[in-house]
């Protein structure tokens, strides 16, 4: 028993040591190989620009961007996390009991609870300004 306990250990250690190895071996050999001439350098002013989209940039490199676009951000990750939830919950749904029915119902409770709030400070609203 015990050394099964650590033989799970030592799967987790060698995950681990594989997990630093592989990134850093390749940084390394990227490394090695812009030294020997490998790897070509050709830098340009055309790839030092910033590039979003295929749009150019308008102003400089450093933007500020209004909170309304962080706001629509951190709303979607929210509810797009918690859609995440229902996967697992639908894919059992025809095997689990009355109790689990009523442990989703609560759950999608609150989440129309936060989007009622979010609704209602105009939170949802695109404003240009």
């Amino acid at each position: 028993m015990l050394e099964n306990y650590f033989l799970q250990y030592g799967l987790l250690a060698i995950f681990g040591i594989v997990a630093v190895i592989v990134p850093t071996g390749m940084l390394l050999i990227s490394w090695i190989a812009s030294k020997v001439g490998v790897r070509p350098n050709n830098p340009t002013q055309v790839k030092s620009e910033a590039y979003e989209c295929g749009v150019e940039t308008i102003g400089g490199r450093w933007n500020q961007f209004h909170f309304r676009y962080y706001m629509y951000a951190i709303l979607f990750v929210i509810f797009d996390v918690e859609v995440v939830f229902l996967y697992p919950w639908a894919t059992k749904f025809l095997k689990l009991e009355t109790f689990a029915l009523i442990e989703m119902g609560i759950f999608i409770l609150i989440l129309l609870v936060g989007l009622i709030y979010a609704w209602r400070k105009k939170d949802l609203e695109w404003k240009r300004g």
